[in-house]
């Protein structure tokens, strides 16, 4: 079990600097947004895991799975969000006067 929660946590730890670097290098904002939300969610699952396999009682999992449950929930709104604020920056004509009718 010990050996499973140490990969999870590695395989959590690269995810993010993945992320991280996604974050500094990638051009535009929403390619760093799909990096930051994508990458981070998958590793931050990693290490929730790492840490139920590490205290396998039930009290942490349901810690656990209240946060990934909150994660799920909140970060595909706030991704959506940072897309619509980056959004007229790109589109220009009829499309940016389309978003505007819906703001």
């Amino acid at each position: 079990m010990s050996l499973l929660a140490s990969l999870s946590l590695l395989l959590g730890l690269g995810l993010l600097a993945v992320a991280a670097l996604g974050l500094f290098t990638l051009p535009d904002a929403l390619s760093r947004q799909h990096a930051a939300t994508k990458a981070a969610t998958l590793a931050l699952g990693f290490l929730l895991l790492a840490v139920g396999l590490w205290n396998p009682s039930i009290e942490w999992w349901w810690r656990i799975l209240a946060i990934m449950g909150l994660l799920m929930a909140t970060l595909p709104v706030a991704s959506h969000m940072l897309a619509r604020a980056a959004a007229p920056e790109r589109l220009e004509g009829e499309g940016r006067e389309q978003l505007k009718r819906y703001d």
